[in-house]
């Protein structure tokens, strides 16, 4: 069976990150978007990171550009731009597709482990995200507009 922890992927830096580096971790895993209605949640996520990292929370962020042009940037002005603008500080990938021929395996898998609205396995927008337990076992979904206050019960309840 295959585990988020079998995973490699690109930070935004290139660097080659290996997943399995998380095993032990709740991993809270985003798709991201720069120029996006809801890209305000990255303040909420952030705030999550903070509150919750000591105690094995690791969050994410995979931008991904395939939703209305919304992440146009190079890996340089997304990193820049999360940073001034809201103080991201969780790990953040280099740029993704989510959908299609060339979506990234990692979201084959993730998609194919929890189905969305009505079984579908696409990714409807920016911000959906994937909740991931200590195992690399993937036990959530959550919707794009699901803010990450709402779903903080659910990340302490693996914690």
């Amino acid at each position: 069976m295959t585990s988020v922890h079998d995973f490699k992927m690109d930070r935004l830096t290139g660097k080659e990150q290996d997943l399995s580096e998380f095993k032990g971790k709740v991993m809270l895993i985003v798709n991201t978007a720069s120029k996006c209605g809801l890209t305000p949640q990255f303040e909420g996520l952030e705030k999550l990171y903070k509150d919750l990292k000591d105690k094995g929370l690791v969050i994410l962020g995979f931008p991904c550009n395939q939703f209305a042009n919304q992440d146009p940037g190079s890996a340089d002005e997304i990193g820049e731009f999360c940073q001034i603008n809201y103080g991201v500080s969780f790990p953040m990938f280099a740029k993704i597709d989510v959908n299609g021929p060339d979506a990234a395996p990692l979201y084959e898998h993730l998609k194919a482990e929890k189905k969305g609205f009505l079984g579908t396995q696409k990714i409807k927008w920016n911000f959906t995200k994937f909740l991931v337990n200590k195992d690399g076992e993937v036990v959530k979904r959550f919707a794009p507009t699901a803010k990450p206050e709402a779903i903080r019960g659910a990340i302490e309840a693996l914690l």
